[in-house]
């Protein structure tokens, strides 16, 4: 049943911030960049009976993953205002997502930061 949940509520965020960017692209951009998804994993996973400690590392995972995103979405931004089709732009933020984040940790392993446990 919490799936089923999961998804409804799910759907209906997106359908909502979809629906706002429609008619006001900043304020949609603005809304669905509110770490809408993370806020709502965390409540599914805390309504499931997660400890403190698992969300904690999923927040801190989210975080980590924060600037990459940011460099996912200049990419997509940049290859948008140079015209190039939309799913070319979304491939090539993806794999800029991708190298962003491998290199993100090399400098964690290089520099011996452990972020995962």
């Amino acid at each position: 049943m919490y799936v089923i949940t999961k998804i409804i509520a799910s759907a209906i965020v997106i359908g909502i911030v979809t629906e706002i960017s429609r008619r006001f692209p900043s304020y949609g951009g603005i809304i669905a960049a509110l770490p809408l998804v993370s806020l709502l994993s965390i409540v599914w996973l805390y309504v499931q009976g997660e400890q403190a400690a698992t969300l904690s590392k999923f927040a801190l995972g989210v975080l980590w993953g924060f600037p990459a995103t940011a460099f996912l979405l200049v990419i997509v931004y940049m290859s948008l205002q140079n015209s190039i089709h939309l799913f070319l732009s979304i491939g090539l933020g993806v794999c800029g997502w991708l190298i962003f984040l491998m290199v993100q940790d090399f400098i964690l392993k290089y520099a011996k930061i452990l972020i995962y446990n």
